[in-house]
């Protein structure tokens, strides 16, 4: 890797710290059973790894320039597919396709889709058992945060709404190379179906975008934007204990479904 050229558009940061590599999959709890989806195989690091462990391991990787290097790897070890493909437009069938029942996912995912993609597996998957990723610690705290906090919003609602979120460790950004400009964490997020759900999820998911869509406004002023009429909006969060001047932020996940069911 010594004359690779890193590509900022595809935020590559590679580890090669084989203690935190091995950390990274004992944390996963994956088996010799297991099948394992890597979403951005980058050096083929942490895929040495995962080989080692798992059943089989179905590799994605969107920078063609590791061609050679990851088809080399590929060549040595039978329990690897590398696919070269970008695993966030990648339809969901096409790579579920690879796996002969359920998985799990174990990545390092560059920081700009580790949302979306995310949200991709617990949203469009049942066969997406967990998902153990190193993330923007930033983003990890988010999804971690708890009600009345400053990092509570969309992203932990809806994520907490569909699955268990558990804090692994912290990694320095020393560990990766080149080094980013900011510190990551390691954490594993398991689907829960039982879980409640709303009645209506699309409404529900409008209705949480719209809470937040001005955290210093009541949830009162910031749903009329939706058009939901302000009386209507006071006595379903009267139902749930609220007050009139209560701000998304100050609502659990169990609150906004309540809330949701109330106004859909």
């Amino acid at each position: 890797m010594k004359d690779f050229k890193f590509k900022k558009e595809f935020g590559q940061n590679f580890i090669f710290d084989g203690n935190l590599l091995s950390a990274i999959v004992a944390d996963s709890k994956i088996t010799n059973q297991s099948e394992v989806l890597e979403i951005g195989a980058g050096a083929g690091s942490l895929t040495k790894k995962l080989c080692e462990k798992a059943k089989k391991v179905v590799s994605y990787e969107i920078d063609k320039t590791l061609t050679e290097q990851l088809t080399q790897l590929e060549n040595q070890t039978p329990n690897l597919k590398v696919i070269f493909a970008d695993a966030l437009k990648e339809p969901l069938e096409k790579i579920e396709s690879n796996f002969s029942g359920n998985y799990v996912v174990v990545a390092n995912i560059p920081y700009y889709i580790t949302s979306p993609l995310i949200f991709k597996f617990l949203k469009e998957s049942k066969r997406a058992l967990s998902l153990t990723v190193m993330i923007q610690k930033e983003v990890a705290l988010r999804y971690l945060s708890k009600p009345s906090t400053k990092d509570y919003g969309i992203p932990t609602v809806m994520i907490n709404y569909l699955a268990n979120v558990e804090f692994l460790r912290n990694v320095n950004r020393k560990m990766f190379t080149p080094v980013p400009n900011v510190d990551s964490a390691l954490i594993k997020i398991t689907r829960d179906n039982s879980k409640p759900k709303a009645n209506d999820e699309i409404f529900f998911e409008k209705l949480v975008k719209a809470s937040f869509a001005n955290r210093r406004k009541t949830l009162v002023n910031n749903l009329q934007l939706i058009n939901i009429p302000k009386e209507k909006i006071i006595n379903s969060l009267n139902s749930i204990n609220k007050t009139n001047d209560v701000r998304a932020e100050q609502l659990s996940v169990n609150d906004f479904i309540n809330l949701s069911n109330l106004l859909c």
